[in-house]
């Protein structure tokens, strides 16, 4: 059974942006207040349908009070990686201490930003920790150890919490008609040919960024399929968010998509043989769910930090900015040609499709732990 949580209507915040999904970045913090006032009506729904086990995530610690005042045990899944998750609560414990992996790390505008984005909303601070605080005995975290069993078990000490990973998550290409004709262009391009470039939907390219990687695609001379978002309500075409002539110069061996493009089946696509991403969490799964390495341009929050992780494990080259935090085309075509089709590139490409394979292999085998851990959790209660 789906039961509704309706926000409250704000002023700043209509229906149509209750959702992260086109969201300017500056409305993000208005939107965790309105989550937050609908806690009322998430403890009537509790009280009424009485769950055995309510799941919650960083934005709803509120949620896990709530439970816990009428004995029903509550656990927190996070949805970003052990790596980011560490490294916060690392500094939020051990304040001055260096963080213990040198792998992972910030570049100066890096952590310009991110501290920015921490004053945009003061209050993320105390959700993570309160969220962490009060999940009941374990945290779930979208992860698995073969790639991150050193952060998850950091993470474990630092929270005092066992941490369960889940797994990719990622779910298996379906049929369906829509977009048929990007899977028919991908099915006359040579095997692991093309880039699919795409960078979530929680953030929004500057016009500077979209040319640089415009540029960058079409000095790489490799086929690519790119797909462009917009604000809600943003009111620009594509056309005119590109560089002139762009468009039609690449027609034979690029495609661009505004919106929305069904990212997984053309991951698992045997013409993709790279991935231009931001290296947000789930892209960063999904990529290695069907193997393919990845080009990392991170843009913020955590994404910094994944590819670091990603160059870490093996599976991602990442196309360098200058030292004041901007794209430049001839990087991010080096690293396109490297990771897609020069000798240099076959490492990080054998490395993908390895891990791949052992994610293949241990099938639903997280799954099967967590359901064991729910389980003991429900039995307690």
């Amino acid at each position: 059974m789906l039961v509704e949580i309706h926000l409250p209507s704000l002023p700043e915040l209509p229906p149509h942006f209750h959702t992260t999904n086109g969201l300017p970045t500056h409305l993000m913090p208005t939107l965790k207040n309105a989550f937050e006032m609908a806690s009322p009506r998430f403890a009537d729904i509790t009280k009424t349908i009485n769950p055995d086990l309510v799941i919650y995530d960083v934005n709803q610690p509120w949620a896990a009070a709530i439970s816990s005042s009428i004995n029903i045990p509550a656990v927190q899944f996070l949805t970003i990686g052990a790596v980011m998750s560490s490294f916060g609560f690392h500094f939020l414990k051990v304040p001055g201490e260096p963080f213990p992996f040198p792998a992972i790390y910030l570049r100066e505008y890096e952590s310009r930003k991110l501290r920015q984005s921490y004053e945009n909303d003061v209050k993320d601070k105390d959700r993570f920790e309160g969220a962490n605080a009060r999940s009941c005995n374990i945290i779930l975290i979208k992860s698995f150890r073969e790639i991150e069993a050193k952060y998850i078990d950091y993470f474990s000490v630092l929270a005092e919490k066992k941490m369960v990973p889940v797994g990719p998550l990622v779910q298996e290409p379906v049929d369906e008609d829509e977009h048929t004709e990007i899977i028919q262009w991908l099915d006359k391009k040579d095997e692991f040919s093309t880039v699919f470039v795409s960078f979530g939907t929680e953030y929004f390219m500057s016009k500077e960024e979209m040319e640089e990687v415009a540029h960058g695609l079409e000095l790489s001379k490799v086929n690519f399929i790119w797909v462009i978002r917009f604000t809600v309500g943003e009111e620009i075409t594509v056309d005119e968010a590109l560089p002139e002539g762009f468009l039609e110069r690449v027609r034979e061996r690029g495609m661009v998509v505004e919106g929305w493009a069904p990212q997984a089946k053309i991951l698992g696509h045997s013409s993709t043989g790279g991935f231009l991403s931001h290296c947000g969490w789930s892209s960063i799964m999904e990529s290695m769910n069907f193997g393919v390495p990845i080009i990392g341009m991170p843009m913020h929050l955590d994404q910094p930090l994944n590819t670091r992780l990603v160059e870490e494990v093996g599976v991602c080259v990442e196309a360098m900015r200058d030292n004041s935090g901007r794209l430049r085309r001839e990087n991010i075509a080096q690293v396109i040609r490297k990771v897609v089709v020069e000798d240099d590139g076959r490492y990080v490409r054998a490395k993908a499709r390895e891990l791949c394979e052992n994610i293949r292999m241990k099938g639903e085998e997280e799954i099967d732990v967590v359901a064991e851990e729910l389980l003991q959790l429900c039995r307690r209660k």
